[in-house]
């Protein structure tokens, strides 16, 4: 039986509706989806894949041009 995703938005998310949810308690995956379609689609990752995107965020990296 596949455990039920236990969604959560970052503290620093407003109410605006437009925030990210990541689920992490599935055993060695991260899901990372979108409030306004709670039922999928998600973006799933192995956590080291989800910690280097965080970190990357952090400090900057994805910038634009």
């Amino acid at each position: 039986m596949t455990p039920t995703p236990e969604w959560f938005k970052s503290s620093y998310s407003s109410n605006g509706g437009a925030c990210v949810e990541v689920a992490a308690n599935i055993l060695g995956t991260i899901l990372v989806g979108t409030p306004r379609t709670p039922s999928g689609p998600h973006s799933p990752s192995a956590p080291r894949v989800s910690n280097a995107f965080v970190q990357g965020v952090k400090s900057r990296a994805f910038r634009g041009a």
